[in-house]
């Protein structure tokens, strides 16, 4: 009896680090109470104006909504976490709910994204539709089509898909369709300006390289905000409000700069995350 009293402090103290070695480099960018941590820019207000209460946060969930709007009228919203990233695996937990807001695009409909290697949002004018960056598209199904999540829209960029610049401004996955209010896990592989992964229930379904600045698909911009030609080694990281409500309830990171510089060990970790 003994024994075991003198052996538990030990083992409690021993499950205790392997549960800290397994957290070990995840960043939950959303931590589940408020928004202290992210900066919202909405086309046509200021930067850090949260028109409407667009963004927020209940039930632990972070919720775009538009129950204050009149009417829609392209003010395309995205909310930025605080500081950048180069290498890293985000991971996004996901759903649409309720019907789009008044005024909304066709487009729109069940249409959101975690836009990847965004443009300093303080630099972002006040009329301007979206940020430059890599748009990670989330879908929703709408009962009728088939409609692909983890889709690649391009704002502002341009990308390289099966070796070749990709000039189209849209990418469809390969993943199947997610319809109804279900809970969605999108996981995004991003590897400064080599590769970027587009991976859900543990398969590769979009996979594209050498993302630089370049293209259209924005508008109302600052011309030395987008030079390009420049690679996209790394941005910020936002998610969308584009006129469907949709609720976030994991938002959270995998930093993958300590690693880069060993490819051995970084191909370890990357291969571990996905096995989980």
């Amino acid at each position: 009896m003994k024994l075991k009293i003198a052996t538990l402090p030990f083992l409690i103290f021993a499950c205790f680090s392997i549960t800290a070695s397994a957290q070990k480099g995840w960043i939950n960018l959303f931590n589940g109470k408020d928004l202290k941590d992210w900066n919202i820019k909405i086309a046509k207000h200021n930067y850090k104006e949260n028109y409407a209460n667009t963004f927020r946060v209940e039930d632990g969930l972070m919720k775009v909504s538009y129950d204050g709007y009149h009417e829609f009228d392209q003010q395309y919203g995205h909310i930025f976490y605080k500081k950048p990233f180069s290498a890293y695996l985000l991971r996004v937990t996901y759903r649409f709910v309720g019907n789009q807001a008044k005024g909304g695009e066709g487009w729109a409909t069940r249409n959101s994204g975690a836009m990847l290697h965004c443009q300093d949002p303080a630099t972002m004018l006040k009329d301007q539709d979206f940020p430059i960056s890599i748009e990670a598209q989330i879908l929703g199904g709408d009962g009728e089509h088939v409609r692909h999540t983890s889709n690649v829209c391009t704002p502002g960029t341009l990308i390289n898909y099966q070796d070749k610049l990709f000039t189209t401004h849209c990418l469809d996955s390969k993943s199947k369709t997610y319809s109804g209010d279900q809970w969605v896990t999108a996981d995004f592989l991003v590897l400064g300006d080599s590769v970027i992964k587009h991976i859900i229930d543990n398969e590769v379904v979009l996979e594209y390289t050498k993302p630089q600045i370049g293209g259209g698909n924005v508008s109302n911009f600052d011309p030395q905000a987008k030079v390009d030609g420049t690679p996209l080694k790394s941005g910020y990281i936002s998610l969308q409000s584009e006129s469907h409500p949709i609720e976030f309830k994991t938002v959270k990171l995998f930093d993958l700069a300590p690693y880069t510089k060993n490819k051995q060990k970084l191909d370890q970790v990357v291969d571990r995350l996905q096995k989980k």
